[in-house]
């Protein structure tokens, strides 16, 4: 190859460059993965779907925390395909408000660019957007109810975009429920009626947060004055349709929410029916009653059969006798000691009892009393069902906190009636009381297998000793005292062949084994519970009491 001159050298150095074919690109395009990046608020706006149409009642909390400490849980953002700004992805609009307050407030740069988590837009971008910010909004401060029922018809709308199809309320149940969002179909029907004619007139009332009970008032009232509105008026020049009744005279009461009462509201609908259609007023008030009544019968859910004998505690209902508990099991010998009957002792007496009723004990403290571990399901899914279904009515089974006071386990029968297995009054709650209780609950049980008298009194251990078994004692009754002495602590001096009788007796003891070993009956088996759960607190008090003479 010939050299190449110095002056051809400087004509190639000095020659055009390549020019570019295709255009330059304006901007980068968004990451592929969730990608840490800074932005701006100038770059950055709220999720325009956002069910939350009012303020969070923790909006003040919130700003004072930001303020002093900065913004601890920086919200995860996207941008729609195409779109100029990012926006909040699942929850953040409140947080992102304050921020632009306090930039505006203070000029300070931290809370002008803030580190967020970028998360590519899916292919169901808007779906997940939406129930993502429904589940956030329930966590961080609750929905009111027709914020919520916003929520699910636009959901609604983009599901039917998805699939190009209509859906019913089952279906688009299905749906919220897979993407994170359980909402049951009968609050769905709820919530698409308060849409369509309570929204219109009193918009006011709903967005100040009128509650679900209201709420299912009027649509109850609402369905039962319609069917009451369509025999009066067929065959008769009406000056106008029902659904324009309804809405003319709900319009009326769309003022301040503390003042609102759908017992008003149904008075004036009563009233003015009376007027339009000449019929009497106590006719219609009548006729309308009952119709909620049936309604509300028709939309309530069956109470589920208890296995276990329950007892009723309404929150201010006056005093009763104890419900009928189911027949118990035959005991494990003849000569038992029969409890009395369950309507014997009244329920006062159950009330006085040391084992206390529910009257006179803080709820909240009773629950928290009853919480002894946690979930298997994830934190976040639970407390998106809790207050979904503390908002909505549901049930979640099992639901514990709307059931635990209304129906718990009882046992009337004993010296202590047992009116709830698991909670310890505070009168209770001291290493002598528990002893004597256990003691008598130990001797009750060994009572109904004919060997009351094998249980002695202690002041040590958990409050009993149990005498040996004697070879002449029925099998049944040496289950029982094997049992009981292994409770107590009791050393065995054969080790061995105890242990093998206690293991192949326990099964038989616990669940029975035909006619020829029934078990402990229920009765037993209940007062075994309670004395479990008082000698586990019995233990604790004991290993956090401080020793003599220490």
């Amino acid at each position: 190859m010939a050299d190449i001159t110095s002056q051809d050298m400087a004509t190639k150095l000095l020659a055009a460059g390549f020019e570019r074919n295709s255009s330059s690109a304006s901007a980068l395009s968004d990451p592929i993965a969730d990608t840490p990046m800074i932005v701006t608020l100038d770059q950055l706006r709220p999720y325009d779907h956002d069910p939350r149409m009012k303020r969070n009642s923790a909006y003040d909390e919130i700003k004072a925390s930001i303020r002093e400490r900065g913004l601890d849980a920086s919200p995860a953002i996207t941008r729609r395909l195409g779109a100029e700004h990012y926006i909040i992805r699942n929850g953040g609009n409140t947080r992102l408000a304050i921020l632009r307050e306090l930039w505006s407030e203070t000029k300070d740069e931290r809370f002008f660019r803030i580190s967020c988590l970028f998360r590519p837009w899916p292919e169901r971008g808007e779906i997940i957007a939406l129930t993502g910010h429904l589940a956030e909004n329930e966590l961080r401060g609750g929905l009111t109810f027709i914020e919520r029922a916003l929520g699910v018809e636009k959901a609604r709308e983009f599901y039917e975009q998805e699939s190009g199809t209509a859906l019913n309320q089952s279906e688009l149940a299905r749906r919220l429920a897979a993407d994170g969002y359980p909402v049951q179909q009968s609050h769905i029907s709820r919530m698409s009626d308060a849409v369509r004619y309570l929204l219109p007139a009193i918009p006011t009332v709903l967005y100040a947060g009128l509650g679900r009970h209201q709420i299912e008032r009027l649509a109850v009232m609402r369905k039962s004055c319609e069917r009451i509105w369509e025999p009066h008026t067929k065959g008769r020049a009406v000056s106008l349709d029902f659904e324009s009744f309804f809405q003319d005279v709900l319009t009326q009461f769309d003022t301040q929410v503390e003042e609102f009462s759908w017992q008003r509201v149904q008075d004036e609908l009563i009233g003015q029916m009376s007027d339009l259609l000449g019929v009497d007023y106590d006719v219609l008030s009548l006729d309308l009653n009952d119709s909620n009544s049936r309604q509300r019968a028709l939309a309530s859910e069956p109470t589920p059969e208890g296995s276990l004998t329950t007892l009723s505690v309404p929150t201010a209902a006056p005093s009763s006798t104890v419900e009928t508990p189911p027949t118990v099991s035959a005991p494990l010998s003849a000569p038992p000691v029969s409890p009395p009957a369950v309507n014997s002792p009244p329920r006062e007496a159950i009330v006085g009892a040391n084992d206390a009723n529910t009257d006179g004990i803080d709820d909240s403290e009773r629950l928290r009393e009853h919480i002894i571990s946690t979930a298997p399901t994830t934190e976040r899914l639970q407390s998106i069902q809790r207050m979904v279904a503390d908002q909505l009515g549901d049930a979640i089974p099992p639901e514990f906190a709307a059931n635990v006071l209304q129906s718990i386990p009882v046992q009337a029968g004993g010296l202590y009636p047992i009116s709830d297995v698991w909670y310890i009054d505070t009168g209770l709650d001291a290493p002598d009381r528990l002893r004597i209780h256990i003691e008598q609950f130990a001797r009750e049980i060994a009572d109904e297998a004919g060997v009351a008298d094998c249980v002695q009194a202690s002041c040590d251990g958990i409050g009993f000793r149990c005498a040996e078994w004697q070879e002449s004692m029925p099998v049944a009754a040496r289950a029982v005292t094997h049992l009981l002495r292994a409770l107590s602590g009791q050393p065995i001096a054969v080790p061995e062949p105890d242990d093998e009788r206690l293991a192949a007796h326990l099964p038989v003891l616990l669940h029975g084994n035909g006619q020829q070993a029934p078990g402990l009956s229920d009765t037993a088996l209940v007062k075994l519970f309670r004395l479990l759960r008082l000698a586990r607190r019995l233990v604790e008090l004991d290993l956090n009491r401080p020793h003599r003479g220490a």
